[in-house]
């Protein structure tokens, strides 16, 4: 079981830094990385990065489908490709080219899609994306995940650069709740168990994961004991791990930053349904788009906050 941080704060770091920092440290040691990015700079702060190396960091413009050709034909030639845009861009607006050119053809491109569902905030509308995970989940050959603190997200950019393959990576730019401790390390395929418990299991992603634990924390209050899971691989998503839960809780409770369609929540009653089918419920997106708003404003008009997931629990108990 991992240990947690101790309290469930705002991490000092932004995602966006996280991922700028370790793209300018792999280019200073001299690696094959090549970062792309549709016109975001600012946005995922390259800027920096790209001023002091230009030959390492491309500005393709606003032009997706093409930033992701560009990318398959750099990891032809041996360089190791890292893609940045928003969710919505990443998924809906390219997706014929990630099927073709990255899926279809096997190629070394790493996908990082920033702007996470509800915190695009005053992104509005069109550029809040809870479709996106069930869209990329869907390709064969894909890999997809969502990061939780900058703990996890600089472990596994570290761990990208050596990965061959097609990995669609989903993060917030701004500053996550810390949950892991400083030096922790995660295997890409394999869930992490937060907090183990016996009455009901909590299995969350991204932004999720704090508002699980949250939740938890409710449920001992009232005497229910509430494991917590942080199943930040959805595809392959750890069959194990979810079996072995419903077996001994007999009761789940999914909860992501998404659409319940095609997200996290089919995924886990995917692998119910065929090897241990017990009572659950999905908290997330259900059937709406986006809007403008802060972050908070939005997790509780679209019902994502650990209130929300303690009313689910309830329901099951």
């Amino acid at each position: 079981m991992f240990e947690v941080s101790l309290e469930l704060q705002k991490d000092a770091v932004e995602m966006r830094k996280v991922y700028a920092n370790t793209v300018r440290e792999k280019i200073v040691e001299n690696t094959p990385i090549i970062a792309l990015e549709a016109d975001l700079m600012s946005s995922m702060a390259m800027d920096g990065v790209h001023k002091d190396h230009p030959d390492h960091v491309i500005n393709c413009g606003i032009m997706e489908a093409n930033v992701i050709g560009v990318a398959a034909g750099l990891s032809l030639t041996g360089r190791v490709p890292f893609v940045h845009t928003f969710t919505a861009f990443a998924s809906r607006r390219c997706f014929d080219q990630l099927f073709m050119s990255l899926d279809y053809q096997k190629n070394n491109v790493k996908i990082i899609a920033s702007d996470a569902g509800v915190s695009a905030c005053h992104n509005g509308g069109t550029h809040m994306s809870f479709e996106d995970m069930g869209i990329v989940r869907g390709l064969a050959n894909s890999v997809v995940m969502e990061v939780t603190d900058a703990v996890m997200f600089r472990n596994i950019l570290l761990q990208l650069m050596d990965l061959k393959g097609f990995y669609w990576v989903r993060t917030i730019r701004k500053q996550a709740t810390r949950v892991y401790q400083e030096g922790s390390t995660f295997t890409i395929g394999k869930a992490n168990v937060l907090r183990d418990g016996t009455d009901v299991t909590l299995i969350a992603n991204g932004i999720m994961v704090a508002e699980a634990l949250k939740a938890a924390e409710m449920l001992e209050r009232e005497g229910v004991s509430a494991a917590v899971i942080d199943m930040f691989t959805l595809k392959p998503i750890d069959k194990d791990i979810i079996i072995k839960y419903a077996a001994k809780t007999g009761k789940i409770v999914t909860c992501e930053n998404h659409s319940i369609h095609n997200g996290l929540g089919s995924a886990v009653a995917e692998v119910l349904v065929e090897n241990q089918p017990v009572p659950m419920r999905r908290v997330g997106v259900k059937e709406r788009y986006g809007q403008v708003g802060t972050q908070e404003f939005l997790q509780q008009e679209y019902g994502l906050t650990a209130e929300h997931i303690l009313e689910a629990a309830k329901t099951l108990l």
